[in-house]
């Protein structure tokens, strides 16, 4: 039974990786439901509740790099605020009317959209929302890494 526990964590926890580059999956909720998989398929025999809450607090982290990624990406571009919170916005409404596309897309016309509001040329409001593609990249690469962080603490708890 713990084998195959294992090979379906395993399973999950690769589909989450792959969730967290490809936004089709929802990456990091992946690999916390394999290990809960593993958890109960085990009868939780070597994960604790500290372990699930650790790893659930890694969760919330991982979810709010989405948010505050594009809008540090927008400052970094010399953004105003207003774009930093068109991005953030443009994130949610992204997510609710374009799906996982969203979060690439939404974050990028939040932030357009704000410059432009504003009265900054049209030039100068792309390369922002340029700069908030950047921050959703870095933000990729810190949520691959937090994940990573959590599985390797998976398999030093088993």
């Amino acid at each position: 039974m713990a084998t195959t526990a294992l090979i379906l964590t395993i399973i999950l926890f690769i589909a989450g990786l792959l969730g967290t580059i490809l936004p089709i999956l929802p990456g990091a909720i992946l690999i916390y439901g394999g290990m809960l998989l593993y958890g109960f398929m085990t009868k939780f025999a070597t994960l604790n509740a500290n372990f699930f809450l650790l790893q659930a607090l890694a969760l919330v982290v991982i979810f709010s790099i989405d948010f505050l990624a594009s809008a540090a990406g927008t400052r970094r571009f010399n953004g105003s605020k207003q774009a930093a919170w068109g991005a953030i916005l443009g994130t949610i409404v992204g997510l609710i009317f374009l799906g996982p596309l969203g979060i690439v897309i939404g974050p990028f016309l939040g932030a357009v959209v704000a410059e432009l509001l504003r009265g900054i040329e049209i030039n100068r409001a792309i390369r922002v929302g340029f700069g908030t593609l950047v921050g959703i990249l870095g933000g990729t690469v810190l949520k691959l890494g937090a994940e990573i962080l959590m599985i390797i603490y998976f398999f030093m708890c088993i």
